[in-house]
């Protein structure tokens, strides 16, 4: 039980630290502020979910101590527990009746990891407004600030941005920004769960089976909750901001799980690496891109592309030694 709590101080502390290296405004800083979820996974699935919960607590406890009272929720909500909570379902198993042991699946995490990334979006609704109206003018001002910081142009003076309708450009990101960040925060807590795990399997401390990633699924009802959470998001009002940030989360998931088939499907083939770097590089950039690879997650689970490959390849071939 010491080592745990220790090896959850230290957590804490490395993943306080690299929470408030965004002060710097360093463009590393932003690097290592994704990350700061890191320490805490690597506890709770290296040693035990209580070492991450005990990280969780204490770094939001230090950042409070330094920086204000504000932080410690914010860090809690925003990371520490979703990290906790991930943790402790990558360990998450069950014995099976034949006697082997049934570990939480790969794809339940990847729609956490969606949950979470359209929650910390949600969380910070009420900060802003209580109505659609509110929210998108307090957005609407904090974004107009951003630019003109990034432009120098002063307080009173009419925001011209070269090249580009001020205004028409100012709408466009009051809709696309929580989206956005949505999405982004879904990619991030994937890849910290990734990271985490990698690390820990390294060391030598996995206690689970590692994944095979190329054939994992998403539960039978996610695309049902994602066809609600998209005619949700024609409501009006903040409902409908709600449900298209849990919509475009959960469609980001559906792009994890359509590189996950195209992993597969492409097994055996010439130039494979090639392939799989340019569909990385090229859906990073290209936004239809990666809302096609998403489509192919969707195609997968009504079609079962990657078993139709595989029956299609057959089994394989073995050769008389």
């Amino acid at each position: 039980m010491k080592q745990i709590v220790l090896i959850g101080l230290g957590a804490g502390a490395a993943s306080a630290l690299l929470f408030a290296s965004i002060l710097s405004g360093s463009v590393l800083s932003i690097v290592l502020f994704y990350l700061a979820p890191l320490p805490i996974l690597i506890a709770g699935i290296g040693w035990s979910h209580v070492s991450a919960l005990i990280a969780a607590l204490f770094a939001g406890a230090a950042l409070a101590a330094f920086f204000g009272g504000f932080l410690f929720l914010a860090f809690c909500i925003g990371i520490g527990l979703p990290a906790w909570w991930l943790s402790y379902l990558a360990l998450l198993a069950r014995p099976l009746p034949t006697g082997e042991t049934e570990w939480y699946p790969a794809g339940r995490l990847v729609i956490w990891c969606a949950i979470f990334g359209a929650a910390v979006v949600v969380a910070t609704i009420p900060n802003l407004g209580w109505t659609q109206e509110a929210f998108q003018a307090a957005l609407r001002s904090a974004l107009e600030r951003v630019l003109r910081a990034q432009t120098r142009t002063p307080e009173g003076t009419p925001l011209e941005i070269p090249g580009a309708d001020t205004k028409r450009l100012l709408d466009f990101l009051v809709v696309v920004t929580p989206l956005g960040i949505a999405v982004v925060s879904t990619v991030i807590n994937f890849f910290n769960v990734w990271l985490a795990g990698r690390v820990v399997k390294v060391s030598g401390r996995l206690r689970r089976p590692w994944p095979h990633l190329p054939a994992m699924q998403f539960a039978p009802q996610t695309p049902l909750i994602l066809a609600v959470a998209v005619a949700g998001s024609f409501m009006p009002g903040l409902g409908g901001i709600v449900a298209s940030v849990f919509a475009v989360a959960l469609f980001t998931a559906y792009a994890v799980l359509g590189f996950a088939v195209l992993h597969s499907i492409t097994t055996g083939i010439g130039g494979r690496p090639i392939l799989l770097a340019i569909a990385y590089c090229a859906s990073t950039v290209i936004y239809w891109v990666a809302f096609g690879v998403a489509l192919i997650g969707l195609a997968d689970t009504a079609f079962d592309i990657r078993g139709r490959v595989s029956a299609r390849r057959g089994p394989p071939a073995t050769t008389n030694q």
